[in-house]
């Protein structure tokens, strides 16, 4: 079945009796060439573009809830390529290159929103720092935008210019940047890989691996053994709790990040912004919430919920932003677990363990890195080779000392 306005006039005229589910719900087979852990949108991306692109078969996702339970759905839903380190950049700006086809590659609607993104600057430090990410941004390909306080201002005439303690002196601004619909999103990589012959398996919770002479033979679920020749893990938050079950101890912290919607406002918001003095970043639903969040609980924690102090912080961030929020009513609070790294970037590659191989570390990018990291671990998985934009992300590069450290805050994942 595939979409079109064409379909939707013709199911309107005919009582909308001819849609059909958007994926089957198969039992696991005994065995598969992939297997993919985690149901979320990294390993739904992943399965999709290792069927689609490199034309692979015999595929599972296993999921040990419903698909897109996870942080999938627990963002804030921003997708950017504003990153300045070449680590990061190039792997970024790839991503959002596949976010501007994405829709018309799976036939899916995933509301992809080229609004754009505004970093404020506060500090002629701060302006300097900008200028340098924006350089490198325009080195990678991507577009940037260094725009006075005249020019913020005529975007964004309700923002607080003159707070004595945080006045804005200007933004950072990339265009292409917006927001994407995060349950749309993993809806069109599932039905993608569903349509392309991949098994989707929900409620199958992996409880262990069977691992031979340092190979990886298949996983244990609670629906029974599966066999496997290659097995992916994209777990999120709980990635070190499963790749514990292969005997692995991995430098990952898991954290909660929570996120927050107002009540439906009018348009007010052009697109995404993030405050320069605090962590605090916000923009508007199609349906006039406004969408915002700040930093994680400074904790371990794989619960999907978060504390008071946090929320008090970000409303305090926005705040000082922008005062006529504290008029606006909260509709509604969430928690995703954050996968934190020790240099707060990811990790794409394989394992000690023939056979085993890792995403994980996203932090705070992993909504945002979803198109580009399913598809650089579908290459990895079929390939053996690390895709040319992820080849930074390594396992091993703590122990190296090559970090890729973003924002300059060392081995503190609580920070990043």
């Amino acid at each position: 079945m595939r979409f079109s306005g064409f379909r939707v006039i013709k199911e309107a005229l005919t009582g909308h009796k001819g849609w059909q589910p958007l994926w089957r719900n198969p039992d696991p087979k005994p065995a598969y060439d992939y297997v993919i852990v985690g149901g979320g949108g990294h390993g739904l991306a992943t399965a999709y573009y290792l069927a689609n692109t490199f034309r692979k078969a015999r595929i599972a996702v296993l999921e040990k809830g419903w698909l897109g339970s996870g942080n999938i759905g627990r963002n804030t839903t921003i997708i950017r390529s504003n990153y300045g380190l070449p680590g990061n950049q190039p792997f970024y700006e790839f991503s959002m290159k596949l976010w501007e086809g994405l829709e018309q590659e799976f036939n899916f609607n995933a509301m992809v929103s080229q609004r754009g993104i505004l970093n404020l600057i506060h500090t002629d430090a701060q302006r300097d720092a900008y200028r340098r990410r924006g350089n490198a941004m325009l080195f990678s390909g991507a577009d940037a935008e260094l725009l006075d306080r005249d020019r913020v201002r005529d975007m964004c005439p309700w923002l607080n210019f003159d707070n004595a303690r945080f006045p804005i002196k200007g933004g950072l601004m990339q265009r292409r940047a917006g927001t994407a619909r995060h349950d749309g999103v993993a809806w069109g990589y599932a039905r993608g890989a569903d349509r392309a012959g991949v098994d989707l398996i929900q409620n199958c919770e992996v409880t262990g691996f069977r691992i031979e002479e340092g190979r990886i033979r298949g996983v244990e679920t609670s629906r029974g053994y599966i066999a496997a020749a290659k097995v992916g893990v994209a777990v999120a938050g709980s990635t070190s709790r499963v790749m514990e079950k292969a005997g692995l101890r991995l430098p990952i912290e898991s954290h909660v990040l929570q996120a927050f919607v107002s009540e439906g406002l009018k348009p007010l918001i052009p697109g995404v912004i993030t405050f320069g003095a605090g962590h605090f970043y916000v923009s508007q639903s199609d349906k006039g919430g406004l969408v915002f969040g700040g930093d994680i609980d400074g904790y371990n924690s794989y619960a999907q919920r978060g504390n008071m102090p946090v929320i008090e912080d970000v409303i305090e961030g926005g705040m000082a932003l922008m005062p006529m929020i504290g008029r606006a009513r909260l509709l509604r609070v969430w928690g995703g677990i954050m996968d934190m790294s020790m240099d707060g970037s990811p990790i794409i590659d394989r394992t000690p363990v023939e056979g085993l191989y890792l995403n994980a570390g996203w932090c705070y990018g992993g909504f945002k890195a979803t198109p580009a990291s399913g598809y650089s671990f579908a290459h990895l998985l079929a390939t053996d080779t690390p895709h040319e934009t992820a080849r930074h992300f390594r396992l091993d590069r703590f122990a190296r000392g090559h970090v890729i450290d973003e924002k300059g805050m060392g081995a503190q994942p609580n920070l990043h």
